[in-house]
């Protein structure tokens, strides 16, 4: 099996780690280096294969007055990092994960093969393994870490996939009987001292994907496996450590470098990982913060997350004592850059999206109906949207064959918005392409039709608001009910109607979900209550008959959820 260069590196750096030591205190006061040396470390999260640069409201970075600057595009990403490479002599660039998965068509076509290529051209040091990283299993992880033809589909991008040029991390990613299934860490030489990279993802992964992706994988406790990583590397004389934590948390609005955050389970992480950690680069939750959290031992470090979809990249900047190798961590400092488009793009990344763009044409670009304005994912009071709205609907058509009466699904699936305006394709405003509906929906679920009660169907409603978080399914046209904002949890929903007719708890009713949800996922476990399973069409399969069967189609009018006091 080839090994990546930069495995084989961590095994020099620990080697290097010892002689450094021995190099340091023998060298003559006279000639001792300067006490000090600077390490920039980039980190972006989340990019999902975004290439080309975001449409819509993906591809914009809130401001703290409420303003919006256009961003993302690996172009510009190249462009930003290679600039910010220049003013620090000493810099590495680092993935919070979610790279790959949920990409737009011109890299999901290819597996994911152009965004692998890209993530080496920019010379990525290390990533955390993201959820969306095993979206096709642990063997597909397996092959994008050491390289090889798709098992299924072959080499469709270039002759060869010759795999990562960095290691994909999990410390807390296991096989069932226990025994490591990722890289916990990693560690790179930068100024002449070792840096160890720690890897952590969500321990709740199993909610966010399906069962069979992660069979025979187990996620252990993130605080744990950090503390124990980092016991690792300090014993080996590796003082200065980052981690890099496939987890975040939720803000309140703000720019960029705000820290207007809810504690969740990053800040709550970071609180309790080893004070050896001096940076927390996170993601998964898609937000924008600059935050400085105290350690244990009661000292601020920074916790960084940068929007998603390579709009922001998190910069922090550490003054390393060379004799200690230990961060001066009163000099750190950490901020996001917003990854603007007013800079010349990266010519060898413009060619890279171009060949991507050829391969992918003859499919990407081909019409599958129209619209009559923008399509948006993002909900309104009630968290219904407009988007939501249009793919269940769409999902309810395409099951009603199995008896459907009503469907709905997680807006986590929704990944972007249709825009009104013509792409730069040219296929004209108003015109919905397979590629953009791609973008909507890329994962590839399966729908699924089952039996619920109508007392399992609240059930499933209530479970919208959860402890850690609230996620408002989007439902189809024929369901509508009510729910208090101010009602305690488990208590919110009420006033349910199918088809105009009363909810009766104990009557069975026909329900449409992806196989996602109806597997638990999300924290709707009342889902795997279903009985009577019928298989259903793929969920983009569905919402092109949908935009094919109906021309010219416009927002639906918000209503089908009411909110209350």
């Amino acid at each position: 099996m080839t090994r990546s260069p930069r495995l084989l590196r961590a095994v020099v750096a620990i080697a290097t780690t010892a002689l450094a030591t021995v190099a340091y205190a023998g060298t003559p006061a006279s000639a001792a280096p300067e006490r000090t040396t600077d390490v920039r470390i980039i980190a972006f999260n989340d990019l999902h294969g975004n290439l080309e640069p975001p449409a819509g409201s993906s591809g914009r970075v809130r401001l703290p007055d409420g303003s919006t600057v256009d961003a993302g595009g690996a172009a510009y990403i190249a462009t930003h990092v290679q600039r910010l490479r220049d003013e620090v002599r000493n810099s590495m660039v680092l993935s919070a994960g979610d790279s790959l998965g949920a990409s737009p068509v011109i890299s999901a076509l290819f597996h994911d093969e152009p965004t692998m290529e890209f993530l080496n051209d920019l010379d990525v040091e290390a990533s955390v393994v993201g959820n969306h990283e095993l979206d096709e299993g642990y063997d597909e992880l397996r092959r994008m870490q050491f390289g090889g033809c798709h098992p299924e589909d072959g080499c469709q991008f270039d002759r060869k996939y010759k795999g990562a040029d960095f290691p994909f991390l999990g410390a807390n990613i296991y096989f069932d009987n226990g025994a490591p299934a990722v890289l916990p860490f990693s560690i790179e030489m930068s100024g002449g001292v070792p840096i160890g990279i720690i890897g952590a993802t969500l321990r709740d992964l199993p909610t966010v994907v399906t069962p069979e992706a992660i069979e025979g994988l187990e996620f252990g406790d993130e605080v744990e496996a950090i503390n124990r990583s980092s016991r690792f590397l300090d014993r080996l004389g590796v003082k200065s450590q980052v981690v890099l934590l496939h987890e975040g948390d939720n803000t309140e609005g703000g720019g960029p470098n705000d820290c207007t955050v809810t504690p969740g389970p990053a800040a709550q992480i970071a609180e309790k990982a080893a004070p050896q950690v001096d940076a927390f680069f996170t993601g998964h939750s898609h937000q924008q913060y600059s935050c400085m959290i105290d350690d244990p031992a009661g000292n601020p470090r920074p916790v960084l997350q940068g929007a998603s979809f390579g709009r922001l990249l998190s910069v922090v900047d550490l003054t390393i004592d060379r004799k200690t190798r230990d961060v001066v961590r009163d000099k750190t400092k950490a901020h996001n850059e917003i990854v603007t488009r007013d800079v010349e793009a990266d010519a060898d990344v413009l060619e890279l999206i171009d060949r991507a763009n050829e391969k992918a044409a003859p499919i990407a670009n081909e019409p599958i109906g129209t619209i009559t304005a923008d399509l948006v994912r993002a909900g309104g009071e009630s968290g219904e949207s407009p988007l939501g709205s249009v793919i269940a609907d769409a999902q309810l058509e395409a099951t009603r064959t199995n008896g459907a009466q009503i469907a709905m699904t997680n807006p986590g699936g929704i990944r972007t918005d249709f825009v009104y305006e013509s792409s730069a394709n040219g296929e004209g405003d108003g015109v919905v392409t397979y590629g953009e509906a791609f973008a909507v929906q890329p994962f590839s679920n399966i729908m699924q039709t089952i039996t619920l009660t109508g007392e399992q169907l609240k059930r499933v409603l209530e479970q919208q608001w959860q402890a850690d978080a609230t996620r408002i399914l989007q439902i189809s046209s024929t369901l509508n009910y009510t729910y208090s904002a101010s009602a305690p949890i488990g208590s919110k929903v009420s006033n349910m109607t199918i088809e105009g007719t009363p909810v009766d708890p104990a009557a069975e009713y026909r329900v449409s979900v992806n196989n996602f949800l109806a597997a638990g996922g999300d924290g709707f476990t009342e889902l795997t209550n279903g009985t009577n399973l019928s298989g259903g069409p793929v969920d983009l399969d569905a919402l092109i008959a949908y935009f094919g069967a109906n021309p010219g189609i416009a927002p639906p009018p918000p209503g089908r959820i009411t909110v209350v006091a």
